[in-house]
């Protein structure tokens, strides 16, 4: 496999992840209010199993979750990307930011460097992403995206069963969005 593609944008850097992630990352995913809509808390044992996750993610299908990076001071701010576990009904760009990070228009800047790239890099008719029902502030960063919202579906990941909105967009409407 190739490395992992850096993106970078106005304030961000997206890249692939280091040991020295792991604790921010078990931080992150041990507050009870980030992680309320997608899977719950973890425990130390599960982050890294999540982590080491992300990273064969790569190996196994050339995309998934980038570490999301502050250009300013290199501050760990979340994970954004690609990714299509098993069973998935599609490409999904996700995010998901460290409640510090939040507000800031970061979910969005990053989200839409990797939908960019999803579209640039992989031959798919659209790209999609699974929010619950009741998370309005991912609902409206995929309406900045330009996604628009799906059916609901279930979800099974790592023995665990969970119904989201199948939010999407399709490479038109991603096309006409970019001017042509």
């Amino acid at each position: 496999m190739d490395a992992v593609p850096t993106l970078e944008t106005e304030r961000l850097r997206l890249r692939g992840w280091r040991d020295e992630d792991f604790e921010p990352l078990c931080r992150m995913m041990a507050d009870g209010e980030v992680m309320r809509f997608i899977g719950g808390v973890h425990s130390r044992m599960d982050t890294w199993r999540v982590m080491a996750f992300f990273v064969g993610h790569w190996v196994l299908r050339g995309h998934g979750f980038w570490v999301v990076e502050r250009k300013a001071d290199g501050a760990f701010l979340g994970r954004v990307g690609l990714w299509r576990p098993e069973g998935w009904p599609g490409l999904e760009v996700g995010w998901a930011l460290d409640r510090p990070y939040w507000g800031e228009g970061y979910a969005t800047e990053a989200a839409k460097a990797s939908l960019d790239y999803g579209f640039r890099n992989h031959a798919v008719p659209q790209l999609i992403s699974p929010i619950d029902p009741d998370n309005r502030p991912s609902q409206r960063v995929a309406e900045r995206l330009g996604e628009t919202k799906g059916p609901p579906h279930t979800f099974t990941l790592i023995g665990r069963s969970f119904t989201a909105d199948v939010w999407g967009i399709s490479r038109e409407r991603w096309v006409a969005m970019r001017g042509g």
